[in-house]
């Protein structure tokens, strides 16, 4: 392994010079956003384990106000979803104010490209996210119709 390993993982840090933001953009989205990703798993899986044991055991917990050390969980997904939102509007600007730069570097400008594999991988990163932002918001704005909808014939 030596001393190159570590230094051949993080060279992709260096291969975009026209925009080095871009593959920083990647490693703290990927990080933060496998963080997230984690934490709700992990919540959803205890959530699982506290509704089947109440079933199990119908019994008054000790804490009879759960949602006190929800709290901190709460503003612990907020702060990383603000943050990987942020991330994402600034991911916007960073790969697409670059849009299709040199993947060679040229003769006269050496400094002026950026890896081509990395940068289609960025782009397809960015749609990926529009997709799903899109399709959240979509089915959000359904939902909300749809019980409105309820609503007003069950007042009927």
């Amino acid at each position: 392994h030596g001393p190159h390993s570590c230094s051949g993982r993080m060279k992709f840090l260096e291969d975009c010079p026209v925009q080095p933001l871009i593959p920083l953009y990647l490693l703290v989205g990927g990080v933060i956003g496998s963080l997230k990703v984690t934490l709700l798993l992990y919540d959803s899986t205890r959530m699982r384990q506290l509704l089947s044991k109440s079933v199990v055991i119908d019994d008054d917990d000790d804490d009879e106000y759960p949602w006190r050390q929800n709290a901190h969980k709460y503003y612990i997904h907020l702060t990383l979803s603000l943050f990987l939102f942020l991330w994402f509007i600034l991911g916007n600007y960073w790969v697409f104010s670059v849009y299709l730069p040199n993947f060679i570097p040229p003769f006269h400008q050496p400094q002026d490209y950026c890896d081509k594999t990395l940068y289609i991988f960025a782009v397809g990163v960015l749609i990926i996210s529009h997709t799903v932002l899109f399709l959240l918001i979509f089915c959000s704005c359904c939902i909300y119709c749809f019980s409105r909808q309820r609503f007003s014939s069950e007042e009927d």
